[in-house]
């Protein structure tokens, strides 16, 4: 009796401490019982929203995610603000939920992690493995290889410097394909977050005051970016530790591009950053943020607008239909992208929405490249990283 009472202990025991360690596998990235001695944290029921590096499943780069308190901001610009665009208003009160917002822009390194996918769901493809239909809820679209290398990479392609030429899409699928693999939901911006985090609590033109005197020491921009584009986060972070917020390269949100601004949305209050979007109909154009480094201060504003085109941005491109995954023409150049993740997960329907093609023409012009096998589509989930090391 003794002996199998010492039995049921030392298996409760085991079961216990089992338990923990299952607890602590599920414990989210970024999320820390204790409040840290050092660096941005935000209290949440669960403990502390800290920072948190993520390395890609089966390859070297890694990005860090910083922690966004929530709060209310005022989006878009005064009318007595310098240099307003009639695009900037009417100014929108938003409330924007706990966040965590990457500390740089998406570079090279990470990005050619997916476009390499390309040639891998090929291969797959070929031999019938891992085949999935791209209407499957775990299924992405990998980048066609560039039209014309040497004129995207005509400033460099180096690890540290921010990818550029995406086109929105692109981007959202980025996103999707990088959190299938990692088990959190990634994302593009609204613009209205975007904007909230650019700010980082200040109501002025720019995250540092109504001046753009200090610009050097904060942005990539016309005047000191003569080579191109630099290396990411090599000037001064903003208020939430954010680095290049302003300039370097201008980043893609969700959000349809709107001459009226925030009009639509002027008579809801309150209302949530995730709900300032009006969901693109059409591929262009959509809302950047930002400014580039091949731009004048005053189109690096906290509130300034650019619109695609994809006319003129894909004017260089001799496929029919022209590609739904890159630009071919400046300033695209000048356009990269940078990831959020909510505290709160989205819901799976409103996720989705983030994720994939919201306009029919992109739609259209996918399948059109899928079906002339032009084009290739393949199934992303925690086990795609292993899969691809045990094909090789």
């Amino acid at each position: 009796m003794r002996l199998f009472a010492l039995f049921l202990c030392v298996v409760l025991v085991a079961c216990f401490q089992c338990a923990e360690a299952v607890e602590a596998v599920k414990t989210e990235p970024g999320i820390a019982k204790e409040k840290p001695a050092s660096g941005p944290s935000v209290k949440v029921p669960e403990g502390f929203m800290v920072p948190y590096t993520v390395k890609i499943p089966g390859a070297d780069a890694t990005f860090r995610m910083i922690p966004v308190p929530g709060g209310k901001c005022k989006i878009g610009s005064p009318e007595s603000e310098s240099d307003r665009g009639d695009d900037e208003g009417p100014q929108l009160e938003v409330t924007v939920d706990p966040m965590w917002v990457a500390e740089k822009e998406v570079s090279w390194a990470e990005y050619k992690e997916f476009m390499n996918l390309y040639h891998i769901f090929k291969d797959f493809e070929g031999r019938g493995f891992r085949v999935v239909d791209v209407e499957a809820v775990d299924a992405i679209t990998a980048p066609t290889p560039l039209y014309d290398p040497s004129y995207t990479y005509e400033y460099g392609e180096n690890p540290n410097q921010p990818a550029v030429s995406m086109t929105q899409y692109s981007a959202q699928q980025y996103s999707k394909w990088l959190s299938r693999i990692c088990g959190q939901q990634y994302r593009l911006p609204t613009e209205a977050e975007w904007e909230y985090a650019c700010r980082a609590n200040t109501n002025t033109a720019y995250s540092w005051g109504n001046s753009s005197e200090a610009i050097d020491d904060y942005a990539w921009y016309f005047d000191n970016a003569e080579d191109g584009t630099l290396p990411v986060g090599t000037k001064k972070p903003n208020g939430f530790g954010l680095f290049d917020m302003h300039g370097s390269v201008a980043e893609l949100t969700v959000n349809a591009y709107t001459e009226d601004g925030y009009k639509k949305f002027a008579s809801a209050k309150p209302i949530n950053a995730t709900e300032v979007v009006v969901w693109p109909e059409t591929s262009s154009p959509v809302v950047i943020r930002g400014g580039s480094w091949e731009m004048d201060p005053e189109q690096l504003r906290s509130a300034a607008r650019l619109s695609s085109d994809d006319e003129e941005w894909k004017e260089e491109d001799p496929n029919f239909p022209k590609s739904p995954w890159w630009f071919t023409n400046d300033p695209a150049r000048g356009v990269g992208f940078r990831l959020f993740r909510s505290y709160e997960p989205l819901s799976e329907q409103v996720i989705d929405r983030f994720w994939k093609a919201n306009a029919e023409d992109v739609v259209d012009d996918v399948e059109a490249r899928l079906l002339g096998g032009r084009g290739v589509v393949g199934q992303v989930d925690e086990t795609l990283p292993e899969a691809i090391k045990s094909s090789k």
